[in-house]
């Protein structure tokens, strides 16, 4: 579960390569850790076996069999095995359901910051975005109702990210039955990207959308993955669940070869995660908890111009930097005089200026080089 930074540079992946080599990336949502060992396990067996053909029908290998038994277990959430489909990732299928379920001009209602594909999606489709961005509160970002409410007049889609990134709100049945409320009276498709899921820090549990009821599900697409939660975003297997067969049947109008292939690979370390992940699962979020706690205590102490709420879900730290007048945005300063490489909060909207993304899903050790440079590059400045 820790390997060493020296380990971590060797990766080819993204996030350990964009930056020069004295760079600690603490930007991209990728984690540092290794796999769980069901997962590997799984993936080396079907290495072994040379098995890297064309992949199983997910029907016949009992992906969403799978899929529905942990989502009844894990979030009390009945659905059926049919109203489940598999594509390469979440972001590619916001895109499919925003190109089926709407029109060019539609309004598609965000709410900022977000994470920045959602605004790309709606951008590079013609659809016509409607921000409502969330508020600042005594204790966490929440929604403006009103606002939301009166923008969803001109809106055709609810696009959903929960829990919310950046923030890591993971938002109240409360909500969630107001933001269903708006989606029925003004007759809303809800696309409700739940990757995060099962990243919860708090104590309590998921609470899909789409189990609101039959009258929220019928108008909901929930897309999910084990990309997230498990750490293999590179083996692209997503997952979409449609909560009714004409939903399903206007997005099927795009051809499937149109929609993408499945991995294989992907397939198997999926299966393998929501079948055997648990254990590994539940000590990862052990320490994601305490590197919250590292994360929250630091910023009080070292750093009281600096806002944070901790998240409630995620491995995602979102940081108001504003009050510190840097002269810049802040991902430019710490990438310069810290050598720290953060998520730039422009890119997730207006309301992301002056603020940065930072991902704590990383070993302590290396979490607190992360602050021990941002701090000292501030004690600079001063």
């Amino acid at each position: 579960m820790k390997p060493s930074l020296d380990e971590l540079r060797r990766k080819t992946s993204a996030k350990w390569t964009v930056y020069d080599p004295d760079v600690i990336p603490a930007w991209v949502a990728d984690m540092d850790f290794e796999l769980a060992p069901p997962v590997r396990a799984a993936l080396d067996a079907q290495l072994a076996r040379h098995d890297l053909g064309y992949p199983q029908m997910y029907e016949r290998a009992g992906l969403a069999e799978l899929f529905c038994a942990r989502a009844a277990d894990r979030y009390a959430w009945q659905i059926a095995p049919g109203d489940v489909e598999f594509f390469s990732d979440v972001v590619q299928t916001i895109y499919l359901c925003l190109m089926t379920l709407s029109e060019p001009g539609d309004g598609v209602l965000i709410q900022t910051p977000i994470y920045p594909p959602f605004l790309h999606a709606v951008d590079e489709t013609g659809r016509r975005p409607l921000l409502c961005p969330l508020v600042r509160g005594a204790a966490r970002y929440e929604i403006d109702v009103a606002a939301l409410d009166a923008a969803a007049r001109g809106a055709r889609v609810l696009l959903l990210c929960h829990p919310h990134n950046p923030t890591g709100r993971a938002y109240t049945r409360d909500e969630l039955t107001a933001l269903a409320e708006i989606a029925l009276r003004h007759d809303l498709i809800v696309i409700s990207d739940e990757i995060h899921a099962d990243l919860m820090l708090d104590e309590r549990r998921h609470v899909p959308f789409a189990s609101l009821g039959p009258d929220i599900a019928a108008r909901t697409i929930t897309l999910t993955a084990a990309s997230k939660a498990f750490n293999i975003a590179g083996l692209c297997l997503a997952c979409a669940v449609f909560g009714s067969a004409s939903l399903r049947a206007r997005f099927a109008t795009l051809p499937g070869h149109v929609r993408g292939g499945r991995s294989t690979l992907g397939m198997t370390a999926a299966a393998a995660a929501w079948r055997d992940g648990g254990p590994w699962l539940e000590d990862t979020l052990a320490i994601l908890r305490a590197n919250r706690a590292t994360l929250a205590a630091h910023v009080a102490r070292d750093w009281p111009a600096i806002h944070h709420f901790p998240p409630e879900a995620t491995y995602l730290g979102w940081l108001d930097c504003r009050a510190l007048d840097l002269g810049e945005e802040p991902h430019r300063f710490f990438l310069r005089e810290a050598r720290v490489a953060l998520g730039e909060g422009p890119s997730f909207g207006p309301p992301g200026a002056g603020c940065v993304r930072v991902n704590f899903g990383t070993t302590p050790d290396i979490l607190n080089e992360v602050l021990a440079r941002m701090s000292e590059a501030l004690a600079r400045r001063s």
